[in-house]
């Protein structure tokens, strides 16, 4: 019984010393709320996310070789190409009065089929790229039932998070900054995030892993500006026939 109350302990202490800033990413994702872009989403990606991130560690609970860092470090290209899509794409915020029928009449598990989800969840693994070192070996030194309370504390620490970041939201002064600057914010956030994510991982002091970094880089800005033409064409024409 002690084992797994230790075992609890070092789940606990593991995940917050790993995870203390993904609380500034939930907050800037719940200041983005909108019609479009649930709360639900938020939780369901961060729930993704983690999970993903505690999968790719187990392989060190079973003894396989592990990913170098310098590969896992490769995640930090994740959060870039998303901020960089949010600063070339930033859109009006949708009134909260405005209610899409379909949104209310989604069943429950629509939220793990969502893109809004997925874009959460893939922020969450490639923030949590780093912690791969900290987790496998903390997998791999545990028994079946100390890696079950380890799993126990980590699942339930991120429902602690997701709600500690949505009541931080609803403070006066910060949802006032977050409402006035989040848009702005949120796409520096993120690339800071996968810069540093490539820095500490020393990615881009591998040639080959630095040159494949900028190659796909470069392929999401070609992406982002072909679409931008596109938006800048159809838009106007949208906008004609709908005052037609």
């Amino acid at each position: 019984m002690t084992h797994l109350i230790t075992a609890l302990s070092t789940g606990i202490t593991a995940f917050i010393a790993t995870n203390l800033d993904d609380i500034v990413i939930l907050l800037l994702f719940f200041s983005q709320v909108n019609p479009f872009f649930r709360r639900r989403h938020i939780v369901t990606g961060q729930y993704l996310g983690f999970a993903a991130l505690v999968l790719a560690c187990l392989p060190g609970f079973f003894g396989s070789l592990l990913f170098p860092k310098p590969w896992i470090g490769l995640l930090g290209l994740v959060p870039i190409a998303i901020g960089i899509n949010r600063l070339f794409c930033q859109e009006d915020d949708t009134p909260d009065d405005v209610q899409p029928d379909y949104e209310i009449s989604r069943p429950w598990y629509a939220s793990f089929l969502s893109p809004q989800a997925y874009s959460v969840a893939a922020v969450t693994f490639a923030n949590g790229g780093d912690n791969v070192g900290i987790y496998a070996p903390l997998f791999a030194n545990s028994a079946w039932e100390e890696l079950a309370m380890i799993l126990v504390a980590f699942f339930s620490l991120v429902g602690v998070w997701c709600f500690a970041a949505f009541q931080l939201t609803r403070l006066p002064v910060i949802t006032e900054v977050l409402t006035r600057y989040g848009n702005q914010l949120v796409p520096f956030v993120l690339i800071g995030l996968g810069v540093l994510i490539l820095i500490d991982s020393h990615t881009l002091e591998n040639r080959g892993l630095a040159a494949l970094a900028l190659m796909v880089e470069g392929l999401v800005l070609l992406m982002l500006f072909r679409n931008a033409e596109k938006t800048a064409t159809i838009k106007p024409e949208l906008e004609k026939s709908l005052t037609d």
